[in-house]
């Protein structure tokens, strides 16, 4: 293979997981205020699956065939003329769309560079999941010190950060999850975990100050009656039903706003610390992306599913 082609994962049609095809083509360039990334982990998360199964076409249109994946981590090949925050060698992490790659250009703004003592299969979990859990907790959930909060799903991609986030920040957690991962999420720090295969949460929490839903549906709708009065519902799945939220006095929110810069940097640095461990549920290699899609898909994982596109 050639300097000016790569191996990537394209989806010729919306479809199962038979429509991704791994096919040689045109490796990309960046432009004058990106970065080209030589991938080492791309991220597997539900919007994928939801996106290629054509779910999502009115709020995520594609041009077929396409590469999927939006995070990765890699290191910088070559950069933009505009770019002086970075170079070549150096280790990232961020948003780059088309991950299931092995390059991928983005953006500069969207990368961040990784502490020498994070691991790249770390570092590839925190805008897929890590991210998500400090914009739920705090940039829309505003949770406090003191404050009570439900995780739903507590033992994903998403909810093992946010375990452990809650707790560092000094809240108490209620959480969710099935049978075989209520000691896992227990070992992340939980103050309480229900069974949600066979214990209705509703009937043993309550007055809790920020629900975090990444479940939707019927969840969603058995939530409300467990906030307090002023308190927040948050969901990473759809946007909440505001005639439910007035009608309980709290406030639903969905994807409104993101965490800062600092944020994401003080994110990273408590993981490279080891404050707070990312749990990687599978790794794939870039051929086998239709079966981490698959696995995806099931929502029975533990933690994070990573494609390794190149060895370190």
């Amino acid at each position: 293979m050639s300097d000016k082609t790569m191996q990537a994962i394209q989806v010729h049609a919306y479809g199962g997981p038979d429509v991704s095809k791994i096919q040689t083509i045109d490796r990309p360039q960046p432009a004058a205020d990106e970065a080209l990334v030589r991938i080492v982990y791309a991220a597997v998360i539900p919007l994928d699956f939801k996106i290629r199964n054509g779910w999502l076409q009115q709020v995520f249109p594609v041009t077929m065939p396409y590469t999927p994946g939006f995070y990765a981590s890699g290191v910088v090949e070559a950069t933009g003329p505009d770019v002086t925050a970075f170079a070549p060698g150096d280790r990232v992490f961020g948003t780059i769309r088309g991950a299931y790659a092995e390059y991928g250009v983005a953006k500069a703004l969207e990368l961040v560079k990784v502490p020498d003592r994070l691991a790249f299969e770390d570092a590839a979990t925190i805008k897929a999941g890590a991210e998500a859990a400090w914009k739920a907790l705090f940039t829309e959930g505003e949770l406090q010190a003191g404050q009570t909060v439900l995780l739903h799903a507590a033992a994903g991609g998403v909810g093992q950060f946010a375990v452990q986030l809650a707790k560092w920040k000094g809240a108490t957690v209620i959480a969710t999850a099935s049978t075989s991962n209520l000691d896992f999420v227990k070992t992340l720090g939980a103050d309480q975990v229900f069974d949600y295969t066979t214990t209705n949460f509703e009937d043993v929490a309550g007055e809790v100050d920020l629900v975090v839903d990444s479940v939707g549906g019927e969840t969603e709708a058995r939530s409300w009656s467990v906030l307090k009065k002023g308190g927040i519902f948050v969901s990473l799945t759809q946007d909440p039903s505001q005639e439910n939220a007035r009608k309980h006095g709290v406030t639903a929110k969905f994807n409104t706003e993101w965490p800062t810069r600092e944020d994401l940097e003080s994110l990273t640095e408590l993981i490279a610390e080891g404050t707070i461990k990312a749990e990687i549920d599978a790794i794939f290699p870039l051929s086998q992306a239709d079966k981490a899609l698959e696995k995806s898909e099931a929502r029975h994982g533990r933690g994070r599913i990573l494609l390794g596109v190149i060895p370190e």
